[in-house]
């Protein structure tokens, strides 16, 4: 193997620095007509494109010469300074406030289920935050049950799942035992 002739024979590190200067620079000038091309192709180029025969309206960043404005003088935005002669509504004496017909109220997930679904039911309960609600259910014409679930209200709101083996049309209802307050019923057919 031949070595190398020169003043840099004997420096190897000062060598590798020239050669590594070397690529670097062929490597940024090929990146520059790259990035150059790219930025061709794209119509990004800042440079006066007149000389081309661009019009402007075919360039991709139009930004057109400014215009005089006329200005009479006044403000952009006016307000009207006389009260609206709108007559107002005068006020009822009493509003009328419909009570709930019971603090809790409960729906079903579905008019019916089948022998093996699950029956949703859910409600809201004012004032009822903490409160441990528990299921009652009727079948048919029989009295009025306590299923075997409590229900607790979290956010004035409260929803569970229930299942029943018993067929035909059951009356579902909430029951707060601690203030004695029950919610509506909803009626539900269960087929068997």
């Amino acid at each position: 193997m031949a070595e190398p002739r020169g003043p840099l024979r004997d420096k190897p590190v000062l060598t590798g620095l020239v050669a590594l200067a070397g690529v670097a620079l062929v490597v940024g000038l090929l990146a520059g007509l790259g990035a150059l091309a790219g930025s061709r192709m794209l119509g990004l180029s800042g440079g006066d494109d007149s000389a081309s025969g661009d019009s402007r309206s075919e360039q991709s960043l139009y930004l057109p010469d400014p215009v005089p404005t006329t200005n009479d003088g006044g403000p952009a935005v006016t307000l009207d300074a006389t009260p609206s002669e709108q007559p107002k509504e005068k006020p009822s004496e009493s509003p009328t406030i419909e009570k709930p017909k019971s603090a809790i109220s409960l729906a079903a997930g579905a008019p019916s289920v089948s022998g093996d679904e699950q029956l949703y039911l859910s409600g809201t309960y004012p004032g009822g935050e903490g409160s441990i609600l528990d299921i009652e259910y009727k079948v048919n014409a029989e009295p009025w049950r306590e299923f075997n679930l409590d229900v607790n209200v979290s956010g004035q709101a409260f929803a569970t799942y229930v299942y029943t083996s018993n067929s035909g049309t059951i009356k579902w209802r909430m029951w707060d035992k601690s203030r004695n307050k029950r919610s509506n019923a909803v009626t539900v057919k269960h087929t068997g």
